[in-house]
């Protein structure tokens, strides 16, 4: 290839250019996201049914789904969530299932268990969803003239349907407010006056307003649609609907009922801002970028409010793009940076403005064409490909920096330029080539980790090995084609100069270092030994100590606040305490909330898969979103403490907890709602709330846990009606019918009967159910006196039926055969892997669980543990990919573990800068160390293969050592400082994802730092020791080899060439 590029110059300028062409056409066009693709293979099956009980919901349609499931193929497990009115069941498959092949053998289960369920019910929603598909923002609609029915109604039917034309935006239903409906408000006391029982009036309803298709009648040449008025065709027309009649009068259902186009019963309300509202979650598809999704979707807004009425007003607020957006901005900021500085150090070490601009035009070239790779390869603009470029900018040096340094030496031997460029070039040709090899396989454990691991280091991998191949080639093609047009000719002034030339000063500080390295070869086994007694020593010490968390913690001035009001609060209730926090939030931030959106109690049945985006389990669950001025800085842990004390203060009967709130962490939970979440399952309910009742009490004693409590309502209050089945015969009733008049007395006969009506002019059908308005049944007595017999006072409900108030679970969970609660906590200054510790010893200490329990750690902790054990299995096999290659090269392997010696530096190196500057052990910090370990054999390459040479050429390995190291001193300490200065803006941290990505950057200087010492001053020592005693025969078998113990001296006794040539034959 250098041949050929010094031959044709302009063909490679073309390529180059061509190459930068496409790769910023590709620039303008790859998604930009915050993450990668995490691909999670879960599939969600939803179904509603109002007014049925957690048990209900479980037993009819949980447990029988569950059954059907199993005959799918790649499910790793099936957990299921049942509240009043709804169950969830969440399918998560094995990694690399065929999504689509089991999306498809959902839906036919799903028909299949659909014969089992009860009458009524509606056909369940099957959602595939991913981890990457959360909410990216809210469009709020909000009217001070209009009712939130008016709002919701314009919000489904004109602004829905636009989220179709948005590219990569799913349609989700509008959250605030209840389905539009007919409702017929019963009124009890009319209803008992005229004898008249709830099932009566429903009865009624479906006998007089049902659909029926219209048919034709031909008429001479003409043929009629025949219509009929089945339907009626105004809401106020059901008022003259006959409920009953005695042959002197007609009880209409405008005499015993108030009836009104309004919304179905009140399950929940969204308040934003303080005033109830409605708003459409903005959700993208896994596939879509954040960045391109909300862009379009703002564009659409002029769009959006053409539609509405002038009074109401559409927002898009807690846009999480702006995070994305600001974090791609400031690691481009910080990479340019670092691209400046790596350029400035060249040129100190250099001293020549012409190398150091060859050195930085190969930077950009290679960074935008990895880019045009990433592209073709399917991956987006992200944190984690940004961090990969970021990291490659100091990698990318190496390259070219070795390339000029080596043409320098050249030009100093006294060689013409284009003899010394040409000879220098194709003297590191190879070792360069061994160096990218090395880097890249320190990447290749991506390829065989698995899930978060494998999603989140692929594509850091990616950039940095398109990005560093891209370097290579350029370095034997681009580089040598501007050294002959920009470097000056020295070999005239070198041998005019050489004689009195002084030492410069990099030359005196050379010399130095050679003495230093010459004093140590004295005692180079004992050096040796302290060497790595030193870092595997250190290196377990830092590993205890040091935290470990899946990303650095953020303060993005946002929070998820879940509040809960003793089990069976009333829902206005529930209403007023959210006030009230609001307020507590307001002032403890010193009034800087800027935005807040609350939704409470639950998501109504017609919208249930609003579920994966609200999740609550009752009506006295709210979950809070605030936002405080962007102004405002505070240490968000702190914010949260003073929050929960002035909870207890003043709210001592509420509780709270913390959840996910932006983007990263949403991400990162897998669905988690706290960082530690304990799992309890087994077949006795009692057996597992006593179990449960222990640990919560044992982890409140952890000092840096809070928020500790059991997830799910337990105690929820409920009025058992036991009806006397023998008491009804008597009576000539039957449990069916007294059961639809409670239904329609509690709840409404939206399940039980289904009836509904068109609404002509917006062209949709609307439910009409009827009810007793929801604050008529004040009481128990209410209750009781329900009527049962149409024209007969006698019997009530209380005649055929007994009562009594009890507690139940309000909400059943379920995986697999076992019932399970949650215990769930938040950290409070500290990290995810040592309150995981603390938390594995209280279960620890609470002894032997019960026969039939299973205790689990979920939640982060488990995906931590998954984390770290995927990233410390890939950088093991990164090393041993790493030394079967130099073995491979070098034909030696005790040449492969002198240059492996420097890893374990790498791993002090790395721990003691993260422990120094407080940060963890987290995803990005241990990219950081698989990244110094790559660059640290690259360094470690250099020298022992110069040492290698000069060893077949001296005969002495104490001065091919020496030598060595001073000959490669500069290039070591050229491409290590320009990487460390390229690190520096990401190590600051000051950018808006500064806090994410600055552990990397530390990670890779602490390990850089550590690895180029141990790569100057111990490489030599160990070389020394290995290599003393080893001979100049060639490792080869074949018999022609002349410096093989096979070889045999031909008949004629031909002679042999010089031995120190051979070093080409057995290494590079």
């Amino acid at each position: 290839m250098l041949s050929t590029s010094l031959k044709r110059p302009i063909s490679i300028l073309v390529l180059v250019a061509g190459l930068i062409v496409f790769s910023v056409m590709s620039a303008t066009r790859i998604p930009i996201d915050i993450f990668p693709r995490l691909n999670s293979p879960v599939i969600y099956v939803i179904e509603p049914y109002g007014g049925m009980s957690p048990a209900q919901m479980e037993g009819f349609f949980a447990t029988r789904m569950q059954d059907q499931f199993l005959y799918i193929g790649g499910i790793k497990e099936i957990s299921s969530r049942s509240v009043q009115g709804l169950t969830v069941v969440k399918l998560a498959f094995y990694e690399g299932s065929d999504m689509a092949q089991a999306s498809a053998e959902v839906a036919i289960q799903v028909n299949r268990a659909m014969k089992f369920f009860p009458p009524g019910a509606l056909p369940p929603q099957v959602v595939r969803y991913d981890a990457s598909s959360v909410p990216i923002g809210d469009l709020v609609f909000s009217s001070k003239t209009r009712s939130l029915k008016e709002i919701h109604e314009l919000a489904v039917t004109r602004i829905r349907p636009l989220f179709s034309t948005v590219p990569g935006l799913t349609a989700p239903p509008p959250i605030g407010t209840n389905a539009r409906t007919v409702v017929i408000n019963l009124n009890p006391q009319k209803a008992r006056s005229l004898n008249i029982s709830p099932d009566q009036v429903v009865e009624a309803l479906a006998a007089n307003n049902a659909m029926t298709p219209s048919g034709n009648i031909r008429v001479g040449n003409t043929s009629y649609i025949t219509t009929l008025n089945s339907l009626e065709e105004q809401v106020a027309d059901f008022g003259q609907i006959p409920v009953s009649t005695d042959g002197h009068r007609t009880v209409f259902l405008k005499d015993l009922a108030n009836i009104q186009d309004g919304s179905d019963v009140t399950a929940g309300y969204a308040i934003v801002n303080g005033s109830r509202s409605s708003y459409i979650p903005v959700v993208k598809t896994a596939d879509a970028s954040t960045w391109d999704v909300v862009t379009a979707l703002k564009a659409k807004l002029p769009e959006m409010r053409s539609l509405l009425p002038d009074d109401i007003e559409v927002n898009y607020e807690f846009d999480q793009s702006i995070f994305v957006i600001n974090a791609v901005k400031s690691l481009l900021f910080e990479g340019g940076l670092g691209a400046i500085l790596t350029g400035l150090m060249v040129l100190l070490f250099l001293g020549d403005w012409r190398s150091s601009v060859i050195v930085i035009v190969t930077i950009p070239v290679s960074i935008i064409a990895a880019v045009l790779f990433l592209s073709l390869a399917g991956q987006t603009i992200n944190i984690m490909t940004l961090s990969g470029l970021a990291l490659a900018i100091g990698v990318l040096v190496d390259q070219a920096t070795v390339t000029i340094e080596n043409i320098h030496q050249h030009l100093e031997m006294g060689k013409p330029k284009k003899q010394a460029i040409y000879d220098a070039c194709q003297e590191v040709a190879l070792p360069l080539l061994l160096i990218l090899l090395c880097i890249i396989a320190v990447f290749a454990p991506s390829f065989i980790m698995s899930g978060v691991p494998r999603a989140m280091f692929l594509p850091l991998s990616l950039s940095i090995g398109f990005a560093m191949t891209v370097s290579y080639l350029l370095a034997q093609s681009l580089v040598p084609i501007l050294a002959n047009w920009m470097l000056k000719d020295h070999s005239e002034a070198a041998h005019a100069g050489s004689s009195n030339k002084k030492p410069s000063f990099f030359d005196r500080i050379r010399e130095s270092f050679m003495g230093q390295n010459r004093k140590l070869l004295r005692s180079n086994r004992l050096i040796v030994i302290v060497y790595f007694l030193a870092v595997f020593a250190l290196a377990a010490a830092g590993f205890m100590l040091i935290g470990k968390d899946m990303l650095p913690q953020l303060n993005s001035g946002q929070m998820v606040i879940r509040l809960k009001t003793p089990d069976g609060t009333r829902l206005e209730r529930t209403e007023e305490k959210v006030s009230e926090l609001m307020s507590i939030v307001d002032q403890a931030s010193d009034g800087n909330l800027a935005i807040s959106s609350a939704y409470v109690g639950v998501v109504p049945t017609n919208y249930a898969t609003t579920n994966l985006y609200v999740s609550t389990s009752g009506s006295n669950d709210a979950v809070i979103k605030v936002g405080l001025n962007g102004a405002y800085h505070t240490n968000m842990q702190d914010l949260k403490e003073r929050i929960r004390d002035a909870v207890k203060e003043q709210m001592p009967d509420a509780t709270l907890s913390f959840e996910p709130a932006d983007l990263t962490e949403k991400l990162m939970s897998g669905g988690a709602f706290t960082p530690i979440e304990v799992q309890v399952a087994g077949r006795d309910m009692k057996q597992i709330e006593t179990y449960a009742n222990k640990l919560v009490n044992g982890l409140s004693q952890v000092d840096n846990l809070r928020d500790v409590r059991i997830v799910q309502p337990l105690k929820f209050p409920v009025i058992n009606i036991k009806l006397d089945r023998q008491k009804l015969a008597a009576m000539g009733l039957n449990l069916q019918k007294t059961a639809r008049s409670i239904t329609a007395s509690t709840s409404s006969s939206r399940f039980t009967e289904k009836n509904q009506w068109l609404d002509a002019k917006a062209a949709y059908t609307y439910q009409v159910q009827v009810q007793i308005p929801e604050f008529a049944m004040r009481n128990l007595s209410q209750l009781q006196e329900i009527p049962l017999v149409s024209g007969q006072a006698r019997p009530v409900l209380a005649d055929v039926a007994t009562f009594s108030i009890d507690t139940l679970p309000g909400e059943y969970a379920r995986i697999g055969p076992r019932r399970f609660v949650t215990v769930s906590a938040n950290l409070h200054h500290t990290d995810l892997g040592t309150a995981t510790t603390e938390v594995e010893n209280v279960i620890a200490g609470l002894g032997e669980a019960p026969k039939g329990l299973v205790t689990q750690v979920k939640g982060m902790s488990s995906l931590l543990t998954e984390t770290l054990n995927s990233l410390q299995l890939g950088l093991g096999i990164a090393i041993v990919v790493i030394f079967l290659l130099l073995a491979a090269n070098y034909q030696s392997l005790k040449l492969s573990l002198v240059i492996l010696s420097t890893v374990p530096a790498v791993i002090v190196g790395s721990i003691a800068i993260l422990l120094l500057t407080g940060s963890t052990l987290n995803l990005q910090s241990y990219m950081g160390i698989i990244m110094s370990t790559g660059i640290s054999v690259a360094n470690a390459i250099l020298i022992v293969t110069n040492a290698e040479r000069l060893r077949w050429e001296y005969r002495d390995v104490r001065r091919a050592a020496l030598d060595s190291a001073g000959l490669r001193l500069r290039p070591v300490l050229m491409t290590s400082f320009a990487m460390i200065a390229g690190m520096v803006p990401m190590a600051l941290g000051t950018g808006e994802a500064g806090e994410q990505v600055a552990p990397l950057g530390r990670a890779v200087i602490g390990g850089l730092i550590a690895s180029t010492l141990a790569a100057l001053y111990i490489v030599p020592q160990i070389y020394v020791w290995l290599q003393g005693k080893t001979n100049f025969e060639d490792p080869s078998l074949l018999p022609d080899e002349v410096n093989s113990s096979q070889f045999i001296v031909s008949p004629n006794g031909s002679s042999h060439s010089d031995q120190s040539s051979t070093y080409e034959k057995h290494t590079l």
